[in-house]
């Protein structure tokens, strides 16, 4: 069953420093062309599900102009849909009255906005077109139409102090949203930062701050290792991915799983307009299909749930030598028939995964 689709937009406000995906140009018949290939696309693969999950990302969807971004959202009543949480990924720079209006109209219900930090220093090292004094007012604006928030924190900046950390987590707070994404800073190669020899901060400076943000969003639900929501507030989309469901990935560079394939689309502009969407897919084995469901399930503060497990798979969790052995040295931990990393060793949950895999 496939309940969730993802719509990559790659268009772009501003050149971001820490990304490697490329910049598209964002003149008005580019992104045109785009959108008739997006609709290609969708309507050659789309099979008629009931969807409940759309979240439109980028890229800076919001970037797309008026008319644009009304051909968008017209592509995408295509979809059936049922109790369907409808994300849209805006920005700082590009959000506007009208955009907020039209995308009310038709049926978004949930806006995620990639703020990353109140200090205009590393607004300014992220090459964001905006400062702190812009980033309120336009929460505020938001707020006039919409009531289910993301706003996205970043921190590990190259040389940020604790105390700068602090005063962000506190900027973010003070905007009363019901959910926050926390991104720690990684320098990816093919990205500005990393071409200019930036380094990573270093990891007991990174693991005080994760505990810093955990601590001051203590009244938060942390559902998930980098995602603190209001009770009732957690993202729907986001839980398909952790429960390693089947979703669409609809884009350029956009990625999905469907009937046990996980595919990548095209990162090349030129095959996407020809039609030539998918660049990889491969079908998973038995063995890749449960390593993925402790990937993706262990992320979540709860964990995975054993009977589920073993009704998907016929195996008993409890039953694995890696499992019985990261039990007996307290990194995992079984209570409620939920199997789930315990908190005390969240941080360094990918080594905990590298070892059980």
């Amino acid at each position: 069953m496939i309940k969730a689709v993802y719509i990559h937009i790659p268009f772009c406000d501003h050149i971001c420093s820490y990304c490697d995906f490329p910049k598209i140009l964002s003149e008005t018949n580019y992104q045109k062309e785009y959108l008739n290939s997006l609709k290609k696309e969708i309507e050659t693969n789309y099979r008629n599900e009931i969807i409940e999950t759309i979240y439109i990302g980028g890229g800076t969807p919001s970037s797309l102009s008026l008319t644009d971004l009304k051909y968008l959202l017209d592509i995408l009543t295509v979809f059936k849909t049922r109790n369907l949480e409808y994300t849209m990924e805006v920005n700082i720079e590009s959000i506007d009255k009208d955009k907020l209006k039209l995308m009310k109209k038709y049926g978004i219900n949930r806006i995620s906005i990639g703020i990353e930090t109140f200090n205009d220093k590393y607004l300014k090292f992220l090459n964001r077109n905006y400062t702190k004094k812009d980033i309120k007012p336009k929460i505020e604006l938001i707020k006039k139409y919409f009531s289910n928030i993301n706003v996205d924190l970043m921190y590990a900046f190259p040389n940020q102090t604790i105390k700068e950390l602090e005063e962000d987590i506190d900027a973010f707070l003070d905007l009363n949203i019901n959910h926050i994404s926390t991104y720690s800073l990684i320098i990816e190669p093919n990205t500005v930062l990393y071409n200019k020899n930036t380094e990573n901060i270093d990891e007991d400076l990174d693991y005080k701050m994760y505990e810093l943000i955990t601590n001051k969003l203590s009244k938060y639900h942390h559902y998930e290792i980098s995602n603190f929501a209001k009770t009732g507030f957690e993202s729907k989309h986001n839980l398909v991915y952790w429960h390693n469901e089947n979703y669409y990935g609809f884009g350029l560079g956009a990625a999905g799983y469907i009937d046990n394939i996980r595919y990548t689309n095209t990162r090349s502009i030129n095959n996407y307009f020809k039609g030539n969407y998918i660049l990889d897919k491969h079908k998973l084995d038995k063995k890749e299909t449960m390593s993925n469901e402790f990937m993706l399930g262990l992320r979540l503060i709860d964990g995975i749930d054993i009977t589920t497990f073993k009704d998907k798979y016929k195996m008993d969790i409890k039953n694995y030598k890696n499992i019985k052995e990261l039990l007996e040295l307290d990194k995992l931990k079984i209570e409620n028939n939920r199997l789930f990393i315990n908190p005390k060793y969240i941080y360094i949950s990918n080594s905990i995964l590298v070892d059980l895999i």
